[in-house]
């Protein structure tokens, strides 16, 4: 097992947005060299898992180290993180229909993060080429297998639309698809994890002004859940994430956390955490 550490690049406010969301989008943190290496080596290496690609030293320093993600990384997944161990390559020849919504096999729904889906594409890729299409706060949407492939369009979706060398930082357990493409061309579309070695604590870069008790834990979207849920959710992942998950409780009605900033001084706000 490969292992890596850096300096944290996540504030709270940004690790609380993931734990809303469910993934972070870095546009075009990858350098155009780098960016045609990759493609000249998926161009000789056709195969779904290009695994030979993960030997490479220029592309594990500069796609797999790239600072502004492994430094997002190290902030969600904790000192000395693994790295991937496995690349696939969801290479298609556009157009193409729309994929089923799915979220992958080995899914482990609940506040827990202890490994991350990443997704890079190392060439433009607009809306006609069928960008991964991400579905927000689905990471605690839990489905039984196959119950999720009927939808067609769900309001509220996102499409990672982005030049090359963007990277979308994932929970693993997040609904997801190809979108639909009516372009013509190659898309390739590099796929991989990292995985926590470390306790989970609060050891990213520190806000100052981050208020704990009224801090916005709502999914600022469409949530197909019952009402709140998507906001406790959300405050839970956030403190497992601090190491602090035998402090989070609820106490129901309109105590903490209501959705929005309702009251400065909001009930049921956990002791003994700053």
């Amino acid at each position: 097992m490969k292992q890596y550490d850096l300096k944290p690049t996540l504030n709270d406010n940004q690790v609380l947005e993931f734990c809303k969301n469910g993934f972070l989008m870095f546009e075009g943190v990858i350098s155009d060299e780098i960016n045609r290496r990759t493609i000249d080596f998926l161009d000789e290496h056709t195969g779904t898992e290009p695994l030979e690609l993960l030997e490479e030293d220029w592309f594990l320093e500069s796609v797999i180290k790239a600072p502004k993600v492994a430094g997002a990384i190290r902030s969600l997944l904790g000192k000395d993180f693994a790295l991937p161990n496995l690349i696939s390559n969801h290479r298609i020849q556009c157009p193409q229909p729309a994929q089923e919504w799915h979220y992958d096999g080995g899914d482990i729904f609940g506040p827990q993060l202890n490994y991350l889906q990443v997704f890079y594409y190392p060439q433009d890729c607009p809306r006609e080429l069928g960008p991964t299409e991400l579905l927000p706060g689905s990471h605690f949407l839990y489905a039984p297998g196959g119950m999720t492939q009927h939808y067609g369009r769900l309001r509220g979706s996102v499409y990672a639309t982005s030049p090359a060398g963007s990277v979308f930082i994932t929970d693993y357990s997040i609904w997801h698809r190809r979108s639909e493409s009516w372009g013509s061309g190659l898309r390739n579309n590099v796929k991989y994890n990292y995985w926590r070695t470390s306790e989970p604590k609060r050891d990213w870069m520190i806000d100052s002004d981050f208020n704990l008790a009224t801090a916005d834990y709502r999914l600022n979207g469409e949530t197909y859940r019952r009402q709140f849920q998507d906001t406790y959710d959300a405050a839970e992942m956030y403190f497992w994430l601090r190491g602090e998950h035998e402090n989070f409780k609820l106490i129901g009605g309109q105590g903490w956390p209501m959705p929005g900033k309702r009251n400065d001084v909001p009930y049921g706000v956990p002791e003994n955490v700053q």
